[in-house]
């Protein structure tokens, strides 16, 4: 079994990966040693911070071990990705693969002898939003009847958001005037309407009114944000973005958690305030990556 996306995955499924996640979290001892011996390959293509810290501490307390693979200094940029997962898949356990090319990461899977994680592609984030699924329930006690507000660009979190909300049982209002072209997936779109439990609209003053959280995210790729190419692409995004921006104005009167999946980018996404503010749980929703990280490798390697 993979973790490319949720496609694959019940509601059900996916509420038995949140809740070992959360059971990780408050029972550490009892999973010291259940990956005792295994190894996950970490591919990376793109920067990360949290998902390399996530998955590799996770490895280490959870008894196993994880190597550190940089796309730029390995021959993944000479080979067939086919050929390169081949071989790697029949050194180690598992893999998880943060890249450029959603592409490239099916390649790996049909390749693999091993499960493969998606660490984040330019369509959709699972690992993230499993913690972000955690993190609600931790706070409210349960997912369904929920009200998440995305605000910012419809790209790979919103899409994974959409899925994992509408799975399990989480209304989902996305406040997205900008739509990044290259995550969008019309099959997911049209199962998440079919459940009832997504809208979109660009009413943000609205959609914020009654929600239990409200979720954003940066306006400009992390891989474009200092690219001089991309100059232009940024100013424009910010200009029509600014009035959504997550801050006191616009949460005047809401009581709701303020989340981000981070890196943020404090004065453009959201207010520097705001991240500070009772309301946020920006760092328990980060520190949460590890968690989830945990019980996304226990499910796979089938160690409960």
């Amino acid at each position: 079994m993979h973790l490319i996306n949720f496609k694959e995955l019940s509601g059900q499924q996916l509420m038995e990966i949140i809740d070992k996640a959360i059971e990780v979290k408050h029972n550490p001892e009892k999973y010291r040693t259940a990956l005792d011996g295994k190894s996950l390959a970490m591919i990376f293509q793109k920067t990360s911070t949290r998902t390399r810290v996530s998955f590799e501490v996770a490895m280490t307390q959870l008894g196993g071990h994880a190597l550190y693979i940089d796309w730029r200094t390995t021959n993944f940029t000479i080979a067939d990705v086919y050929d390169e997962i081949q071989y790697l898949s029949r050194n180690v356990d598992c893999i998880m693969a943060r890249l450029l090319r959603n592409a490239d990461l099916q390649v790996m899977a049909k390749a693999s002898r091993v499960p493969v994680i998606n660490g984040c592609d330019e369509k959709y984030h699972p690992s993230q939003a499993i913690a972000d699924l955690m993190t609600m329930k931790e706070k409210r006690k349960t997912l369904k009847g929920l009200k998440l507000v995305y605000v910012g660009i419809h790209n790979n979190v919103c899409n994974s958001l959409i899925e994992g909300c509408t799975k399990t049982g989480v209304q989902i209002t996305t406040v997205t005037p900008i739509f990044n072209e290259p995550s969008r997936d019309e099959e997911l779109l049209e199962n998440a309407k079919k459940t009832g439990l997504w809208k979109t609209t660009t009413d943000v003053k609205e959609a914020v009114k009654d929600a239990d959280f409200v979720y954003t995210d940066t306006w400009v790729d992390m891989e474009f944000f200092q690219d001089p190419k991309f100059a232009a692409e940024k100013e424009k995004r910010i200009k029509l973005m600014m009035p959504f921006q997550i801050n006191k104005e616009l949460l005047e009167g809401s009581n709701a958690y303020i989340m981000h999946d981070m890196p943020i980018h404090r004065g453009y996404e959201i207010s520097a305030d705001i991240i500070e503010s009772p309301n946020s749980i920006i760092y328990e929703q980060s520190e949460n990556r590890l968690y989830s990280a945990k019980a996304i490798l226990l499910k796979l390697l089938e160690k409960h």
